[in-house]
């Protein structure tokens, strides 16, 4: 169908909504209606030129077989179709006998629609479509819009038609019948303010999709094919990747079978999808309806090639409780094996933040992947996503470990920057992930990323954010580069500015980098005082409202059952400051015994002063270590936590201060040898990682500072040791590294690697350019300087 044909078939589907629906439903609703409705006649279309053989086969059974249940197979046969209808009605005849009583048009209807088969009950189930009828024939609008539906001014079927005025009318194929699905979905969407695109992925990126999952196994394709899309909307992807492989006149042209599997969670959309797999002969139990992480639907299958465009910057809370248990993940497709700094091999959680759940489709389909060893072609998965999912996430994160998974299994082959507002619903830059268990030799251990965001033509109106689109020759260019995987230049127009496309061709371990913390030594000052043990009154997670009740009741909170009775009063003061407490914090708050051992603590504090007086120390170390034995002479018991809640009252950091030691160890020279060999250092350089040498032989280390830790990005090809000399320890000096927080992160920044500086324009051509605005001003700016436009010349 041309375009002019297609646009001319939707304003008529949509000029029904306004003639017949106006005054029954509001505008945001009309699509409850005309969606189906536009299935409905799709399919009856189809089944019209069958009904007779359909009606005879029923006869046959029930009459000559005495089938007490119609037997499927014979009537799908009969109809041409995996669906078909065994009432005496079209949607033709409905109108042709109608009264106009509706009543008695409702129960024809619905006689009708029970006639289909149960695939496409199902269909007609998730639209809510014998809802809407009752409700037009309630409203006296049924006959109405039957009417347009069958209309001779509109042609629904796959056939070349001519309307009463003896203009042509072309047949609608299956994938102009998708064209006029998206078209009317975006048009409903815009309308009720909703993501016009959240449905559908824009042909063009389909196409290009489908070019890079195929063409470079063009040759290699398997007699059964099976394409499978985790999130697939209406069916967009799938059908066209399968017109793409199955077209006569294609680059593929393939001959083998293919077969289409997909999951949706909306039921509208689960309804067209599955409505095209019947109308074009695909199997449409294939397709299910639900949440594609909450439930695998697919664990027994491994497919050939995959594509998605699913949803990103979308929460997958609802779906939390299927994949995770507290911080545990319950769901295998979302864990992951991978090696730690030493070399330990361990399953690590594989969720991003539950805010945006891209990357867990992502993983959906990596889980999918046809093992090698079973298929020459491995599989082959494109997938569109936002930037979030390059860098989004710290080492040792979901998103971290899900890109690091799959680069070092060496599955990423290609990512491709589209152009800004390509989408329908957002005009952010989005990426599409090549991805591939079975790289060519020239490929492995390699990622290639192409920058395609300036490849692209205007469009002359916005379609809801996208205002622009690629044209073939974009999708060539963008084809042959990664075809050609080498690397190419941006190229600069005649204002210096960048144009087409640009391709750089990285290691695996470009990617991937070491965070390691650098720690530096705690200094403390320390000064027992009345003032500084009082704080120990309160317990340090609930410090705000034990000083309230402290201030509010004073010594009444020690007495038995006091705050308890206190209780609907405290919880009411904590909602008014805001302060949120769950039931355990609520406990203890009105637990007259933590009260007693805060008191008591503060009690020991006040015999320690008494014991070790009141003099300011800056060697912490002395300090802690009298604390201690005065504790011990007096054989008063603190756990350690009470120990350190007192010290940590009466001492502070101060750079002038001694650093705090940690420990005094003696090691043998094997046991140092270990450990150097261990750390990849010499002996000498131990004290890079926190164990110093003594003049009297022994080593020592010191407690960090939790205010002054830092970490560091290592690159994977640079040594953690030689970055920290060259890096680090010429800007401060008594650092060292802690290898045993290293962990190892994955991130992809296409900024870094594509960007190009551009000088700033010289001051001529900054003066020229005010000089051009003044004249085309008329002076409007000498004006509001106060200046004559001659002076306002020589002062530029």
């Amino acid at each position: 169908m041309n375009q002019a044909a297609h646009n001319k078939l939707i304003s008529f589907i949509w000029s029904i909504a306004d003639d017949c629906l106006r005054d029954v439903y509001v505008r945001g609703k009309y699509r409850d209606v005309i969606l189906p409705m536009v299935v409905l006649r799709r399919l009856d279309t189809l089944l019209e030129p069958t009904k007779a053989a359909v009606l005879e086969e029923v006869r046959f059974q029930r009459e000559e077989m005495k089938a007490t249940e119609l037997d499927d197979a014979p009537l799908t046969a009969a109809s041409g179709y995996v669906f078909y209808n065994t009432s005496k009605w079209t949607l033709k005849q409905l109108y042709a006998t109608a009264t106009n009583n509706q009543q008695i048009l409702l129960a024809n209807v619905e006689e009708y629609l029970g006639g289909f088969s149960d695939n496409v009950k199902e269909i007609i189930a998730r639209f809510k479509l014998l809802e809407q009828m009752r409700h037009m024939a309630n409203k006296q609008v049924l006959l109405d819009v039957l009417e347009k539906f069958i209309s001779p001014y509109i042609n629904l079927t796959p056939h070349d038609a001519e309307d009463p005025d003896g203009n042509m009318m072309p047949g609608l194929s299956n994938l102009g019948m998708g064209y006029v699905f998206e078209e009317l979905i975006r048009k409903f969407n815009e309308e009720n303010n909703e993501e016009a695109g959240e449905h559908f992925t824009p042909r063009e990126v389909i196409h290009l999709m489908t070019h890079l999952i195929f063409d470079p196994i063009s040759g290699q394709l398997p007699p059964v094919m099976t394409i499978y899309d985790p999130a697939c909307g209406s069916g967009g992807m799938l059908t066209e990747a399968q017109n793409y492989i199955k077209e006569p006149e294609g680059p593929i042209a393939a001959k083998g079978d293919v077969y289409l599997y997909g999951k949706e969670i909306n039921d509208e959309t689960y309804a067209i999808c599955k409505s095209d797999m019947m109308i074009k002969g695909n199997n449409p139990e294939n397709i299910k309806v639900g949440s594609t992480l909450a439930t695998d639907e697919f664990s027994g299958n491994r497919f050939d090639f995959m594509l998605s465009n699913p949803p990103y910057g979308k929460s997958w809370k609802s779906d939390l409780k299927h994949i995770k248990d507290g911080n545990d993940v319950i769901d295998p497709r979302f864990q992951v094996e991978l090696s730690d700094y030493w070399g330990k091999t361990e399953t690590v959680d594989a969720t991003p933040r539950s805010s945006d759940g891209q990357l867990l489709f992502l993983m959906e389909m990596v889980g999918k992947m046809k093992p090698i060893a079973n298929s020459a072609i491995g599989s082959r998965i494109a997938s569109v996503h936002n930037g979030s999912s390059l860098f989004t996430g710290d080492a040792g994160s979901g998103e971290s470990n899900i890109r690091r998974f799959i680069i070092e299994n060496d599955m990423l082959d290609t990512i491709i920057q589209l152009p800004n507002n390509l989408f329908y619903n957002t005009g952010i830059t989005t990426y599409i992930w090549l991805l591939t268990n079975a790289k060519p030799e020239g490929r492995r251990g390699r990622v290639q990323l192409i920058d395609a965001n300036l490849m692209f033509r205007k469009l002359r109106k916005n379609l809801g954010d996208k205002n622009c689109e690629f044209a073939p020759e974009h999708i060539d260019d963008i084809i042959a580069a990664y075809m050609a995987f080498q690397p190419v230049e941006r190229q600069l127009d005649a204002n210096g500015d960048p144009t087409g496309i640009a391709v750089q061709i990285f290691d695996n371990t470009d990617f991937g980098y070491h965070k390691v913390t650098i720690e530096r030594p705690d200094r403390r000052r320390a000064q027992f005082s009345a003032e500084r043990l009082e704080p120990l009154r309160f317990d340090k997670s609930l410090r705000e409202p034990m000083e309230h009740l402290w201030a509010e009741h004073g010594d009444k909170v020690y007495e038995p059952g006091f705050l308890k009775a206190q209780a609907k009063a405290i919880q009411a003061w904590c909602e008014e400051q805001e302060i949120a407490l769950n039931a355990k914090q609520r406990g203890k708050l009105v637990d007259t015994s933590l009260w007693l051992r805060q008191r008591d603590l503060i009690g020991v504090g006040h015999q320690l002063m008494q014991a070790v007086g009141t003099e300011e120390t800056a060697d912490f170390s002395a300090f802690r270590d009298n604390v201690g034995q005065v504790l011990k002479a007096r054989k008063i018991k603190l756990t350690a936590s009470e120990k350190n809640a007192i010290l940590n009252a009466v001492s502070w950091y101060a750079d002038d201060a001694e650093k705090v030691i940690d420990s005094i160890q003696r090691y043998s020279k094997a046991e140092l040898e270990a450990a150097a060999a261990r750390l990849g250092c010499g002996i000498d350089e131990l004290g890079d990682f926190g164990l110093y040498a003594q003049p009297d032989g022994c080593y020592l280390t010191y407690e960090s500072s939790t205010d002054l830790r830092d970490s560091e990005a290592v690159p994977l090809k640079d040594s953690i040791h030689r970055y920290f000399k060259a890096e680090v320890k010429p800007h401060v000096a008594e650092a060292w590294i802690n290898l045993d927080t290293v962990k190892i992160g994955y991130e992809i920044s296409f900024n870094k690697y594509f960007y190009r500086h551009k000088p700033l324009r010289s001051l001529d051509d900054v003066t020229r350019d005010i000089l051009a605005l003044e004249q085309k001003a008329d002076g409007l700016i000498a004006d509001i300087l106060g200046v004559k436009p001659a002076d306002l010349s020589e002062a530029v």
